[in-house]
């Protein structure tokens, strides 16, 4: 996403620059998935380890055999019994049921029809749903619908990332890395993976800041 065009752009702001230099290319590659199935597995996924949550999508999907993964009206279908033996909450069974109503329904768009969408009307339909807040539409916009123009700036690791790049002792505010972010339109989804990376990196000693 993004390419030579996105990195000379970003590379106009040091601190971005030095970013860029310590950590590469930037290899975000969006997963081409129906936005009903991101944000199932976003619900599945919250406040849950990475491979405990993989474990429950499993026996989720496997209830549903012949099925890459179990389409809306399949899940609405299901007993609550049946996915709440998968490991689901209470709380993500009904926002995994949520989505798949309102998917039924139409307010959860196929991807064609978001493609048609802007960003923010997106952000603005999807957080209707039950369990669904911004942060976690933002993170279908970049990694789903590979929009290239987006900065979580709720998001800890992005902040923290601006942290680390810049050497304070504290991070941003949400409503300043916003106005900081603005000049790095339109690939700010590109910015927020660089300062990802920086936030990983500085936990595992290998980024200074420059």
């Amino acid at each position: 996403m993004g390419g030579p065009a996105a990195l000379k752009h970003l590379r106009r702001d040091p601190v971005l620059k030095a970013v860029i230099r310590s950590i590469g290319p930037c290899t975000l590659r969006p997963v081409r998935r129906e936005p009903y199935e991101a944000l199932v597995r976003a619900i599945a996924h919250q406040q849950v380890h990475g491979r405990a949550a993989e474990a429950i999508l499993g026996r989720f999907i496997a209830l549903h055999p012949g099925h890459d993964f179990p389409p809306a009206d399949a899940v609405l279908a299901t007993p609550v019994e049946a996915m709440r033996a998968c490991g689901l909450s209470g709380a993500k069974v009904a926002a995994i049921r949520d989505i798949a109503e309102k998917s039924v329904g139409g307010l959860v768009p196929t991807r064609r029809a978001a493609a048609r969408l802007q960003d923010e009307a997106l952000v603005e339909r999807l957080v209707a749903i039950r369990g669904v807040g911004r942060w976690t539409v933002e993170m279908l916009l970049i990694f789903t619908l590979g929009r290239p123009d987006v900065l979580p700036v709720d998001d800890f690791g992005v902040r923290e990332g601006w942290r680390v790049a810049t050497g304070a002792d504290a991070q941003v505010k949400p409503r300043e890395l916003a106005a900081i972010g603005e000049a790095w339109g339109p690939w700010r989804s590109i910015a927020a993976w660089y300062l990802w990376r920086a936030a990983d990196a500085a936990k595992a000693s290998r980024f200074k800041p420059q």
